[in-house]
C-alpha cells in the first residue's frame, strides 16, 4: 500500500531534481558530466571502465560522454606510459571550476527542498534513506 505513494513522491522528487539540474548546469555541463568530474575529483585518474559503475551506463555511452566532456575542455585522456592500450581520463582546471559550480547549484537546491522540514526530521529522513539503501 505505501509503496505506489513511495513510488509517485520519488517520482516528483527526480523530475524536480533532474528538471532544476538540467536547467542549472546548462550550457557547459550535465548531470551525467557532474558524476564523472566529482569521481576524479575525489579519487583522481580513472580509466573510462573505472567510471562505468558511477553513471549505471553502458562502455558506449561513457566513451560519448568523455569525447563531449573531452571537447568542453572539462577532461583530458592521456595514454598510460608504460602501457599504451590504457587510458587515463584527468580532471582539467575548467573541470575543476565546472564540478565546484555544479555542487553548489546542486546544494542550493536541496538545501531549499529539505528546509521545508527541521533539522530533526532532516536527520531521520536520511537515516531511513540509509536503511533503505543499505548504506547505513
Amino acid at each position: 500500500m505505501h509503496t505506489v505513494e513511495f513510488a509517485r513522491l520519488l517520482d516528483i522528487l527526480m523530475k524536480d531534481y533532474q528538471s532544476h539540474m538540467e536547467v542549472n548546469l546548462a550550457p557547459t555541463l550535465t548531470t551525467s558530466q557532474l558524476a564523472v568530474l566529482e569521481v576524479l575529483e575525489q579519487l583522481g585518474s580513472q580509466k573510462p571502465s573505472d567510471l562505468i559503475p558511477f553513471l549505471s551506463t553502458t562502455p558506449a555511452a561513457v566513451t560519448m560522454l568523455l569525447d563531449r566532456m573531452e571537447r568542453g575542455e572539462l577532461i583530458r585522456r592521456d595514454r598510460d606510459d608504460t602501457d599504451r592500450r590504457i587510458v587515463w581520463v584527468s580532471i582539467t582546471a575548467k573541470g575543476h571550476e565546472e564540478v565546484q559550480r555544479g555542487i553548489g547549484i546542486r546544494t542550493d537546491h536541496l538545501n531549499g527542498v529539505l528546509d521545508k522540514i527541521s533539522t530533526h526530521n532532516q536527520q531521520l529522513l536520511v537515516f531511513l534513506m540509509g536503511k533503505i539503501t543499505g548504506e547505513k
